[in-house]
């Protein structure tokens, strides 16, 4: 972990919300990280972000596609956002999770007798419960995510209206005086001042009062299906 540029060594987003969860362990070796939460007690191991990494075998890898954007243009990166071949990385997988409706044809070049044919788990984001005292309120958005429109899109499908919305880079690691220029934004508007689970653990705790908060879970369509999945990495190791 390196110093972030307020000079403070910090673990990533992700971790902090998955620490949330379940114990969570961050490590640059994975093997060392595996081995460390096998010693705590770890009967079960989830990877995040380790599909391509090939420094330990996997009982299950399942690969999770937006339904909206899919593979996008399908090249792999800098000509477009993959790491692999598509074809190559579902070769490895076990499962495809497809995220909202599918406007990207991935049933289609996925399911059934395509070649890379795969078990297709569906599911679609909901909104968590702080929708309910959102709905109806002015809001400024604000979101340093892979897809901050998806964000704004909820807030609004939610029946928030959104006055404003500002974007920042993805992981953006905010200081307090970005925040406060928020803070007068949405005083101007006479609106609340929200942003996405992922991003308040980036502000620094003394910035956050105030601040709204749209949480969001994961609502599988045949939960059946996911715990066939998962039923191969009981076998194995638990």
């Amino acid at each position: 972990m390196e110093p972030d540029r307020h000079g403070v060594r910090e673990v990533g987003d992700e971790a902090l919300l998955l620490a949330r969860c379940a114990p969570a362990w961050v490590a640059r070796d994975r093997p060392a990280g595996c081995r460390a939460a096998i010693a705590g007690g770890a009967r079960a191991i989830i990877m995040d972000d380790g599909f391509q990494n090939p420094s330990l075998a996997k009982d299950v890898s399942l690969v999770v596609v937006d339904g909206a954007y899919g593979f996008g243009n399908g090249r792999v990166m800098p000509a477009g956002p993959l790491r692999e071949p598509v074809e190559a990385g579902l070769a490895r997988a076990d499962a495809l999770v497809l995220i909202g409706a599918d406007g990207a044809g991935i049933v289609e070049r996925v399911g059934g007798d395509a070649p890379t044919a795969l078990p297709i788990l569906r599911a679609r984001i909901m909104p968590g419960p702080e929708a309910a005292r959102l709905a109806g309120k002015s809001v400024v958005a604000f979101a340093g995510i892979g897809n901050p429109e998806r964000f704004f899109t909820t807030l609004r499908d939610i029946g928030c209206r959104v006055e404003q919305v500002r974007v920042f880079p993805d992981h953006y690691p905010y200081d307090s005086g970005e925040i406060e220029s928020l803070r007068k934004d949405a005083r101007a508007l006479d609106a609340l001042l929200v942003t996405t689970a992922k991003d308040l653990v980036r502000l620094p705790p003394a910035a956050r009062d105030g601040i709204e908060v749209l949480t969001i879970t994961v609502a599988w369509e045949d939960e059946a299906a996911v715990d066939d999945i998962l039923e191969r990495l009981m076998r194995h190791g638990c």
